[in-house]
Parts: C-alpha cells; sequence; structure tokens
C-alpha cells in the first residue's frame, strides 16, 4: 500500500477548525480506496507560535518540511495577536518562496445548490481557473523604509519580474489551456499604467504563444477583468495574472461563485523538487473562530487537489463528487450558504456521502 507522509499546519483561526476536519475527508477517501493511506503530522506553527518564540516557524521549519510528500495549510494571520505582515511573510510565503511554490491554482466553480450573486447564473455557468504567479510580482519583499518616523519617512515596495519568473507560469497557464476543452487563456495586467514589468510580461506572453497555436489568446488590463469576472464569467477558461492582481480576482471568483467557504487553491512546484502546498482561500476569519462554523468544503477541496497532484485521482474524485451531492442536497450547509449546520455535521456530510461512493 502506499503510503504519503503529509504535513499538516492548521495555522491560525478557523485553520485549527478546518484542517482536522479536511484530514477526516481525506482520510475516508483513502480508505474507500483502500489503495493508499496518508501519515499525517501536525505542525502547531502560526501566531500562538510566534506569541510564545518569537517566531512564526522554527528556523529550520523548511528543512522539517521538506522530507514530507505533501503539505496541508489551514490558514494564517491572526492580526489580535501578531501584525499581518508579520505572519504571512513568516509562514505562508516562506513556505511558498523557500519551496519555489511559484504555480498558484485558485478555481472557480458554481456548484450544485449553491445561489450565485450573480443574475441568471446557474451550476456550470462559471467554471474558470486562475494560474497565479506565486513567488514574485509585487509580493517579492523587495524594498524598505528610509528615515523611519521622521517626516521625510519614505517607503518603497518594489514589483519583481524576472524573465524566468514570468516565462515559467505563463507557459504553465498555456499547458493548462490546452488540456481544456475551450483552450482559453488570457493574460491579465495594467500594462498601460505600468510601462516596464507588465509591458514585459505582455512580451513574454506574446513570445511563449506562438508556441501554441491551438490555444486561443487575448490580453486583459486587470479593472476590466475585475469587471468581467461579474458580468461576463461564462466567457472565462483560464486566467493568467501576477501575484497581486490574481489575488484581487480570486477573492472576486470565489464571491461570484457563492462564498469564499468554497473556494480552494493549491501552491505548486510543477518540477516537484519540493513539495507543494494546499490551502483553502478564505484565510483565518478571526470573526467567526471557536463558533463551529466554518465551511469545510474548501478545505475538502484543497485536499482533493492535494490527492489529484500527488496522483491519487479516484480519492480526489470521490472527495468532489460528495461536494457536489452535499451541496446540492442543501441539508447539512454551513451559514455562509444560508444553511444552519456546523463545521463537523458539513464534514460528517461529506464523508457519509465518500463511505457511499
Amino acid at each position: 500500500m502506499r503510503t504519503y507522509r503529509i504535513a499538516v499546519i492548521p495555522g491560525d483561526g478557523v485553520g485549527k477548525e478546518l484542517a482536522p476536519e479536511g484530514v477526516r475527508a481525506l482520510d475516508a477517501a483513502a480508505a474507500r480506496c483502500g489503495s493508499f493511506r496518508l501519515a499525517c503530522e501536525y505542525f502547531p506553527w502560526g501566531c500562538d507560535y510566534y506569541v510564545e518564540h518569537g517566531t512564526m516557524m522554527p528556523a529550520d521549519g523548511l528543512d522539517v518540511l521538506k522530507a514530507f510528500d505533501a503539505i496541508y495549510f489551514g490558514a494564517v494571520g491572526y492580526p489580535a495577536l501578531v501584525p499581518d505582515d508579520v505572519s504571512l511573510h513568516g509562514l505562508l510565503l516562506k513556505i511558498r518562496l523557500g519551496f519555489d511554490q511559484y504555480v498558484c491554482l485558485r478555481p472557480s466553480s458554481l456548484l450544485p445548490g449553491v445561489a450565485s450573486p450573480l443574475a441568471g447564473v446557474a451550476p456550470g455557468d462559471i467554471d474558470f481557473v486562475v494560474v497565479r504567479e506565486n513567488t514574485e510580482g509585487e509580493y517579492a519583499g523587495a524594498g524598505g523604509r528610509v528615515h523611519p518616523g521622521q517626516p521625510l519617512e519614505l517607503a518603497l515596495e518594489t514589483s519583481v519580474f524576472t524573465r524566468a519568473g514570468v516565462s515559467r507560469v505563463i507557459r504553465y497557464a498555456f499547458e493548462l489551456a490546452r488540456s481544456r476543452p475551450r483552450k482559453l487563456l488570457a493574460s491579465v495586467t495594467k500594462s498601460n499604467a505600468q510601462k516596464h514589468t507588465l509591458t514585459f510580461w505582455d512580451e513574454i506572453f506574446e513570445e511563449i504563444a506562438r508556441d501554441y497555436p491551438d490555444v486561443k489568446t487575448e490580453r486583459v488590463l486587470v479593472d476590466a477583468m475585475a469587471a468581467r469576472f461579474v458580468l461576463r464569467p461564462r466567457s472565462l477558461d483560464v486566467v493568467v495574472a501576477s501575484n497581486l492582481f490574481a489575488d484581487i480576482l480570486t477573492d472576486i471568483g470565489g464571491a461570484i461563485t457563492g462564498s469564499l467557504g468554497l473556494a480552494a487553491s493549491a501552491n505548486i512546484n510543477p518540477e516537484r523538487l519540493y513539495p507543494s502546498m494546499f490551502e483553502p482561500v478564505h484565510g483565518s476569519a478571526p470573526d467567526i473562530y471557536g463558533k463551529g462554523i466554518a465551511n469545510p468544503i474548501a478545505m475538502a477541496a484543497s485536499g482533493a487537489m492535494m490527492l489529484d497532484f500527488l496522483g491519487e485521482k479516484h480519492a480526489a474524485a470521490l472527495i468532489d463528487a460528495a461536494i457536489r451531492s452535499v451541496t446540492a442536497a442543501g441539508e447539512t450547509l454551513t451559514p455562509d450558504l444560508g444553511g444552519a449546520a456546523t463545521t463537523t455535521q458539513t464534514a460528517d456530510a461529506l464523508i457519509e456521502k465518500i463511505n457511499a461512493a
């Protein structure tokens, strides 16, 4: 029997509630398949760890994680304890950068039984994937402050775009678009205003497009694409964008598909030189932490993406089918979807569907 070592980092806020429920769903899918098992090890890193140790994770944290097949991550951030910039850079971004997880995949799909806030949109009408550049761009961390606390204080935050970094994520997006039936790829920038970095992105996109004549392409400014996510989501298939723009657009993607509680993501090192990391998009949600009402579906869906990446496609499909069945039934949904179920009740419903498959 195959065994996969999974590092589970619940993190902060609702991540602590959701990660164990996600693991339960993963274990149920593994048991149903019977051909593999998951050996999960939990790590208590996050804001509580920072309060005790002065760091979000140990100095050798990346060396520890390197031995695992994948990382299953809950959420990061608890501003009542630690400033958000400290928590994000000290844990989540440290892992993404340290393991060169340069592709962030964020699918948006309207599930059966879930109402979109958009009028006249039905399940199947929204089904696209955003490919986010995940290691440089606007989140590279290049910059600093001069004259701190003085009238002349200056803050600089410099975007970093390398030919290698832009090329590899765009090529990944082309390969993904080629694998999908519609074969559509939209590149999102703001190159009319950012004349150096994002014209550079546009040039590389056009160069690589010549290698994919079967993929229909377009270039769209980010403000126009934000409107298009709302007005014409049916027109989207694969979207590729920089770190900041894709981050913002995918929150819109979560909103139009009914709830961020449904939005999954994968931080991937495609060459598999390092473990990849799988996490829900919704964040730590401190306002509902401890109430037992956080939606476990995004956590479970992120787990399905992890199983798919590991090659356990049948197990991944079991979780995806269970999610669709639970939302279609509409009987055990959490409050973000208009229901009254608890986190555990919704997770139980998912596991029941997996076991019955």
